[in-house]
């Protein structure tokens, strides 16, 4: 169904039946529910810190061996705060919180393997590549400098990864 069709079927409805639509959307997914809540009680902190604990959970290993942590899992707390339509500084914030849990991740507990740092660097690109996007650069420079900081003493060519990225988004070589 396109997007034409479907509000061609939701004008037909009555008003009872749209709102017991809307209910029934709102008990049957937790996503149309969070985005209901969100929508009627924006709470962007509150929402921002979800989403940040969702990643930090996967840099914290409980007991899991290191190689089971999930970017994907990352992106998609990313992806789903995004939805909710947060202002640019906040989604750059959880962008960026990504890219230091990485870095921090592997200065702390040494090298990683090299999927480990792909991803890693990748994720920093989109990071700083928003935060250019947005003219956000002044507010979150100090971040992405303790960013490359920590990538500093990894292995796998990540710092050289690092700061090619930087050099890619911001056209000049990072002052770390």
């Amino acid at each position: 169904m396109t997007k034409t069709q479907l509000k061609q079927h939701l004008k037909s409805l009555s008003h009872e039946d749209l709102v017991q639509l809307l209910l029934e959307l709102y008990d049957a997914k937790k996503e149309v529910k969070e985005c209901f809540d969100y929508h009627f009680e924006p709470n962007e902190k509150e929402k921002l810190e979800k989403y940040k604990a969702i990643i930090k959970g996967e840099f914290t290993p409980h007991g899991r061996k290191m190689e089971q942590l999930r970017f994907s899992v990352c992106r998609k707390a990313i992806s789903d705060f995004a939805a909710l339509k947060p202002s640019p500084m906040l989604q750059a914030d959880l962008m960026l919180f990504l890219a230091e849990q990485a870095a921090w991740f592997t200065a702390e507990f040494g090298d990683m393997w090299e999927q480990y740092y792909i991803s890693a660097a990748n994720n920093f690109k989109r990071a700083i590549s928003f935060i250019e996007k947005h003219n956000l650069r002044e507010h979150f420079m100090p971040r992405i400098i303790q960013c490359l900081r920590w990538a500093e003493e990894c292995g796998w060519g990540f710092p050289d990864d690092m700061c090619q990225a930087f050099y890619e988004v911001f056209n000049e070589n990072p002052q770390v």
